[in-house]
This record gives C-alpha cells, sequence and structure tokens, in this order.
C-alpha cells in the first residue's frame, strides 16, 4: 500500500506556523528509513536552546508513534523518495523563509535533494544515503541492505529489521545494552521501496535519487559521516561530498566522526553530533 498524497499534516502545518510566528530562524529536521521523527526529540530541545525555530516533518503515512508503527507496519509500505521529497517540499515551502535542513541517512539525501531545489540556506547531510552518480558500494553496505534486497518483494512492502540486522547496521559502534534500548526505543517498520531505489540508481536514468548539486542558491552544506557506519560506510559519504564539492558558489565541507556508527543521531553521543551541526549552520545562520 503505498502511501497517499503530498500535504503536510495537520501537526506539520501547526509546527511550522508556529515557526513563523516564533520570528526565529526555522531548523527542519529530517528523519530516515526505520525511524521516525521523535527520533529528533533531543535535537528539537537543544536547538530550540540555541535559539532557532524546529520543525520535525514525517514521511507521507507516517504514524505518531512506535508502539502504533508496530501495530500497523503496512502504513510504510510502497513509500519512495519521490513522495516522501515532495511531501517535505511542501512542509518547506510554508515556511516564511529558507531553513536550516538537518538529515540522517535517507533523510541526508533528502535535504540534499531540497538544497538542489533552492529550498535550503545550509544543509547538513549526516551519514546520507547515496544519490545517483556515488559509485561507492562497500560489503558493509552491501549485507546492510540484504535486509530488504533479499527478498524482491520486499520492493513493495514494509520491512522490519530484526535484532542482529539492526545491531550490525545502525548500532554496531555502542555497547550491546545501549543498542537494544535503541532497538526498542526507536526501531519501526520501514518501506523498503528506498533500498530498491538505491541500490539499482546509478542504472535507471529515471530514478528518484537524483541531487542537481551544480544550483548556484544549492547553500552552504556539510556532510558528516561516521567512522563505523555500516549503514552507509565512509566510502559513500565521501562519495556525495566529491560531487557536493564542484559547486563552486557554494561552501562544502566534510567531517568525519571517529568511532561512530549509523546510530550516531541517537545514541549517547548524539549531542556531539548536533553540536557539530549547530557549528556550522550558526557560521551562516546565526
Amino acid at each position: 500500500m503505498a502511501a497517499v498524497g503530498t500535504g503536510p499534516t495537520e501537526q506539520e502545518q501547526e509546527s511550522v506556523a508556529r515557526a513563523n510566528e516564533s520570528g526565529r530562524h526555522p531548523v527542519v529536521l529530517v528523519h530516515g528509513l526505520w525511524l521516525l521523527s521523535t527520533s529528533w526529540d533531543r535535537w528539537v530541545d537543544f536547538f530550540t536552546e540555541a535559539g532557532y525555530a524546529v520543525v520535525t516533518p514525517g514521511w507521507p503515512g507516517d504514524p505518531g508513534s512506535v508502539a502504533e508503527a508496530h501495530a500497523n507496519p503496512d502504513v510504510f509500505a510502497g513509500t519512495g523518495i519521490g513522495a516522501v521529497a515532495d511531501h517535505l517540499q511542501a512542509v518547506v515551502e510554508g515556511l516564511d523563509r529558507k531553513p536550516a535542513t538537518i538529515g540522517h541517512s535517507f533523510g541526508g539525501l533528502l535535504v540534499q535533494m531540497l538544497a538542489g531545489r533552492g529550498l535550503s540556506a545550509v544543509t547538513v547531510a549526516i551519514d546520507p544515503a547515496p544519490s545517483r552518480g556515488v559509485l561507492a558500494l562497500p560489503m558493509a553496505a552491501l549485507r546492510s541492505s540484504s535486509a530488504v534486497l533479499a527478498k524482491p518483494t520486499n520492493r513493495s512492502r514494509a520491512v522490519t529489521l530484526t535484532w542482529e540486522q539492526f545491531r550490525y547496521g545502525f548500532a554496531n559502534a555502542v555497547p550491546e545494552d545501549e543498542a537494544r534500548t535503541l532497538f526498542e526505543q526507536h526501531h519501526v517498520p520501514g518501506s523498503g521501496t528506498p533500498v530498491f531505489q538505491a541500490a539499482f540508481a546509478n542504472m535507471n536514468p529515471a530514478t528518484e535519487l537524483k541531487v542537481d548539486t551544480k544550483r548556484a542558491d544549492r547553500g552552504p552544506m556539510l556532510i558528516i559521516s561516521g567512522e563505523h557506519d555500516h549503514q552507509v560506510p565512509p566510502a559513500m559519504a565521501h562519495g556525495g561530498y566529491k560531487k557536493q564539492r564542484k559547486n563552486t558558489d557554494n561552501v562544502t565541507e566534510l567531517h568525519d566522526m571517529p568511532g561512530r556508527g549509523h546510530s550516531l543521531t541517537i545514541d549517547s553521543g548524539w549531542r556531539e553530533v548536533a553540536q557539530t551541526s549547530l557549528d556550522f549552520i550558526a557560521r551562516f545562520v546565526p
């Protein structure tokens, strides 16, 4: 069952209205696959305390909680990156001014797509999923994506990771007890569609996973890469950076985070990642 519609939800519209009324510069946080917008809760407090108005849009059809997601996993099935990007664009266009955008994993790809549409004042892509043209394909990424790609029928289904798959792909760089807590508190089913889209992006000229890296008003961009990430290994994040740095009209930077895995935005070291993101954003959007 594919997600229906791309318009902002009532909750998202209210969040945008509050941001506009606040007079503060907006920051939009975009989650990736197998997480919900609630995974950003500590980041919301962090950026609010720093003086920004924070908006955390979901993907089309996202339920409101982890419990709801597990109770009705089919709501995620069939959601592709194009629909998510259009949904996020509709949210962002409701803001009075271009926001700073921060995205993790597929969210990191999505914020690059928004920047390529001229919709971001400044962008931070954290362990971003690869766009078309990023050719690196490390074995760790193949093993992580096999949780979905092993069954062709998963393309149109919602896929729930097993504990072992989550441990390897997301939480390999934290102690096991912390990894189990992250699995219980944050992991939700996810659409298999984006994983198949990413796997075949370089063989499909019509893929939705395209990023306009040349746009003059793309804005400054920081790409953050976790040293031990299995889901999006450094070679893939660095490949995205090499594409983006060709944009000579805007600042493009890369920051490698030693010892960190794919869970870096939700695990106990989240604050270091948030501070790195804030420091970059504040250079351009005080």
